[in-house]
């Protein structure tokens, strides 16, 4: 039967009993990772968030009466235990930091009963995700999840303390906004006070932040909730969290600037990696030729080559036909795969084509300098040298080549890279390699839509060079937008924003928008430019996706304490699902329930 406390209170946590307290009496409380019987001796790992203590009962110290209790004690029982540290006994456990103390408990009291868990609480589960999941509250207590959440807080908490000491401002922003759909699919809020009229839950704080400029709080910073209804990936989620800032008086270079003396707190103070600083910045057509990515891992070679002017001429039809469609042919070096199964290959050639490539060419080098490929037997010997020369070919080599589109060839290639860099065991997640992107293109086709959108959003401002050719070549106007990525992964985003009339009614004229549109949209936005707003920029971390590289995970659910699943749905509680028909009635909402064939399409 569960004891209560009665006024027992906590000494130290798990972790926090050293030898420098040894002779001295402690009271920890925390939960049983696994209890051991001996006989005449009892020994306990008792757990709490900061880590694991042994604690040892002998009746000759604690009594019979908290002797017989301790018998009782099973994993995960929650139990309060009054002792003495001593040194240990028995073997040093070096892989605890209390591995050279025990406490010899004198009182025990159990505080709480439990159950058999579905699954073991221990670190690195081989448990199914989907059964952990279901049991979050119980995943949450695996040391390995807490040290994730504790690092998230601990990255908040100097953040804001940075934040503060550069003249920031912490101002929250509503949660229930104007739908203004551009991007992302907008949560709705139905309005009960006013029936057939909708709340969006805000994908960022994106317009809020920039009204903050223009009333005068130039320096903002928030940490903030999220949300998009997108399909999910690893690093993604409904809800998520930003680390939001937004300054005024300020060009590129000082939001570069004040941003990588942030990261470089966080990353010295949390892991002690020291950031070299400046960061490497390479602009998005270079990242794209060279990566095939606007968010290129730099932790490793394998660079992409162009090779058109190589093969221009050549005998194979599918290179000099993608070039005459206006595209390119590029490839990539596999150093020391030449030996790879062609059944390997074949299974390379099948990931390529889920990124919109017809196929994959290959030149797979020989140890005696021959070659062996897909498509030899359509070019000359020369032809065939020269293309080996281009991608500096060596024996035993593998070098993969795509042709098309150059969009198609920068995904097949980009993503092939990474691909391959993952097999050939490259991605060391000890190594933290940051480069900002710039000069982003500013707006991109929609075939979907059929005109031009905004590749990062409408309030982007141009580069004032191509300034000159937005109303005869858009597509080519580039942003004044940086992103900051580390190993492969955009981490950060953001511009500087238009604060002109005249430039901003030029965006909304290339998005395709009429000024009544734009009005409808952004109006309390454009309204409140008109009563002088300040040059203003900023930028957002994807909080989750930056602890999650941190914590060297591979999702960023095991940085968030209760994610969603890849539906957008939570296993533990059930979300979402069905509510009262009272509950409708009263918004005014009727469901239409779609039967099977046109739910499927």
């Amino acid at each position: 039967m569960a004891e209560s406390m009665q006024g027992l209170k906590r000494s130290h946590r798990c972790a926090e009993v050293s030898n420098a307290l040894e002779g001295q009496k402690v009271t920890v409380m925390g939960w049983v990772q696994k209890s051991r019987n001996k006989g005449g001796i009892i020994f306990v790992d008792l757990r709490d968030r900061s880590g694991i203590l042994q604690i040892i009962f002998e009746e000759s110290k604690c009594g019979s009466e908290c002797f017989e209790k301790a018998t009782k004690l099973k994993s995960e029982f929650v139990a309060a235990i009054e002792g003495t540290v001593c040194k240990r006994v028995g073997a040093v456990n070096e892989n605890l930091t209390t591995g050279d103390i025990e406490v010899v408990a004198t009182s025990l009291r159990i505080l709480s009963e439990a159950e058999t868990p579905p699954f073991p609480i221990e670190e690195n589960s081989k448990t199914k995700e989907e059964l952990r999941l279901k049991y979050r509250y119980l995943d949450l207590r695996r040391p390995d999840l807490q040290r994730n959440l504790v690092m998230k807080s601990k990255v908040m908490t100097i953040a804001r303390q940075f934040m503060a000491n550069e003249g920031f401002l912490e101002i929250e922003t509503p949660m229930l906004c104007k739908s203004t759909p551009e991007g992302a699919r907008d949560y709705l809020v139905p309005s009960r006070i006013h029936p057939g009229t909708f709340y969006a839950l805000p994908q960022s704080p994106q317009i809020y932040k920039q009204l903050l400029m223009c009333s005068g709080y130039d320096r903002y910073f928030q940490i903030a909730r999220c949300f998009r209804d997108e399909d999910l990936r690893a690093d993604r989620q409904p809800e998520f969290t930003q680390m939001d800032m937004e300054l005024s008086f300020v060009d590129v270079d000082d939001v570069i600037d004040v941003n990588e003396r942030l990261l470089a707190k966080l990353f010295k103070e949390i892991l002690d990696v020291d950031v070299k600083l400046p960061i490497r910045r390479m602009t998005w057509i270079e990242a794209m030729n060279r990566f095939g990515s606007d968010k290129p891992d730099l932790r490793f070679g394998m660079e992409l080559k162009d090779i058109s002017e190589v093969v221009k001429g050549c005998g194979f039809g599918v290179f000099t036909g993608a070039l005459e469609n206006g595209g390119s042919v590029r490839g990539i070096n596999a150093k020391g795969q030449g030996a790879m199964p062609r059944k390997k290959i074949d299974a390379l050639v099948e990931f390529a084509k889920t990124y919109g490539a017809k196929g994959l060419a290959y030149i797979a080098i020989n140890e005696d300098g021959t070659y062996k490929s897909s498509f030899a037997k359509f070019m000359t010997e020369d032809e065939m040298n020269n293309i080996v020369a281009a991608l500096s070919g060596e024996p035993g080599d593998l070098l993969l080549f795509a042709a098309d589109k150059n969009k198609v060839v920068w995904d097949t290639l980009g993503a092939l890279r990474c691909h391959l860099a993952d097999q050939m065991g490259l991605l060391d997640k000890n190594v933290f390699e940051f480069v900002w992107i710039t000069e982003f293109p500013l707006l991109e086709w929609s075939d979907e839509q059929n005109r031009f959108t905004a590749m990062h959003h409408p309030f982007t401002m141009p580069m004032e060079e191509d300034l000159a050719i937005i109303d005869t070549d858009p597509g080519k106007v580039r942003a004044k937008a940086y992103d900051i990525v580390l190993n492969g992964n955009e981490i950060g985003g953001g511009s500087v924003r238009i604060h002109q009339d005249d430039i901003q009614e030029k965006m909304f004229e290339c998005l395709g928008f009429t000024r009544e549109q734009a009005y409808e949209r952004f109006g309390f936005l454009l309204d409140a430019f008109k009563y002088g707003v300040p040059p203003h920029a900023g930028l957002a971390y994807g909080l989750d996706r930056l602890v999650m590289l941190m914590a060297k995970q591979d999702s960023i659910r095991d940085v968030i304490a209760f994610p969603k699943v890849k539906d957008a749905s939570c296993l533990m509680t059930n979300a979402p699902d069905y509510v009262d028909e009272a509950q409708l009635k009263e918004l005014g909402i009727d469901i239409t329930v779609l039967d099977e064939q046109k739910t499927e399409e």
